[in-house]
C-alpha cells in the first residue's frame, strides 16, 4: 500500500465521496458534465487533493480521492460543491432557471474511508520511525537501545 508523504507526515487517507444534484435531477450530461468535472479538478489541484478515480453519472458524482491530513473532508466537499454550484449556475442559464433557489447540490453527501493498518505495518524496532518505513527512506542511525517504561 503506497503512502503519500509530507514534510513530517506519511498518510493514506482515501475517501469515497458521493453527492447528487438537488431533487436528483438528471442534469449532469453534455457541457454541464464536462464543466463540473473541470471545476472539481481545479478545486482538487488547489487543495492538493489527488483524484484516484471519479465517475460522473447523469444524477450523481462518485469520487475516490486522497485528501491530505490538514484538510477536513467536509471542507473539501464544501469548496467543491460551492464553487461548482456557483459557476454552473452562472454559466448555464437553463440550470439557473431549474434551480431557482441557488442550490445546485443536495445539502448532504456520502463519505466513507478506505484502507487499514495491520500489525505487520508497525515496525518492530522502535528506533525505525513510521515515516521512514512508509516513505521508503533508510532508517536514521539511532541507538538500538530504546528506553521503555518500567514494568
Amino acid at each position: 500500500m503506497p503512502y503519500s508523504c509530507g514534510s513530517h507526515t506519511a498518510f493514506h487517507h482515501h475517501y469515497h465521496i458521493v453527492r447528487t444534484p438537488k431533487y436528483r435531477f438528471k442534469v449532469l450530461h453534455g457541457e454541464v458534465r464536462l464543466r463540473v468535472r473541470e471545476i472539481i479538478r481545479q478545486v482538487c489541484s488547489e487543495l492538493g487533493v489527488k483524484i484516484i478515480h471519479g465517475v460522473l453519472s447523469r444524477d450523481h458524482v462518485h469520487m475516490f480521492v486522497e485528501i491530505p491530513p490538514h484538510i477536513a473532508v467536509s471542507d473539501f466537499v464544501r469548496r467543491a460543491k460551492g464553487r461548482s454550484s456557483r459557476k454552473i449556475q452562472q454559466e448555464f442559464e437553463h440550470i439557473r432557471k431549474r434551480y431557482w433557489g441557488q442550490r445546485f447540490w443536495q445539502r448532504g453527501y456520502f463519505s466513507t474511508t478506505s484502507g487499514n493498518i495491520t500489525d505487520g505495518a508497525v515496525p518492530k524496532d522502535r528506533a525505525v520511525t513510521f515515516e521512514d518505513v512508509a516513505c521508503g527512506r533508510s532508517p536514521q542511525a539511532t541507538s538500538s537501545k530504546v528506553s521503555s517504561y518500567p514494568d
